[in-house]
């Protein structure tokens, strides 16, 4: 078994996931970047992991903006975590199918 056949559960991430930036992720061809944006990654801070920081790429149009000032708390659907190589290092990597902002009501 390759350590990339591993599924890492997404529970690992913590329940509460804070959205900090959004970028376009652009197609390569040839190993250059093209005009192509084929999705968007969402940046989240991860608050019951050390503040750490993950980004969850999301093929498709743009489903949420940029936080104007500090963050919004957000979840995903089909979530997935998941180890690639970069360099030689292994890396944890992520994506899902959508993002929601979580509604708290007081």
């Amino acid at each position: 078994m390759k350590i990339t056949d591993l599924v890492i559960d997404p529970k690992s991430l913590g329940n509460k996931l804070w959205l900090l930036e959004v970028a376009p992720v652009y197609e390569y061809r040839d190993n250059k970047r093209t005009d192509t944006i084929t999705g968007y990654r969402y940046t989240v801070c991860m608050p019951e992991k050390n503040f750490e920081k993950i980004g969850i790429k999301i093929d498709g149009k743009q489903q949420l903006e940029q936080p104007e000032n500090g963050y919004l708390e957000v979840n995903f659907n089909g979530l997935e975590v998941f180890i690639y190589w970069l360099n030689g290092q292994p890396n944890v990597g992520a994506k899902a199918t959508s993002i929601a902002l979580v509604n708290h009501k007081g």
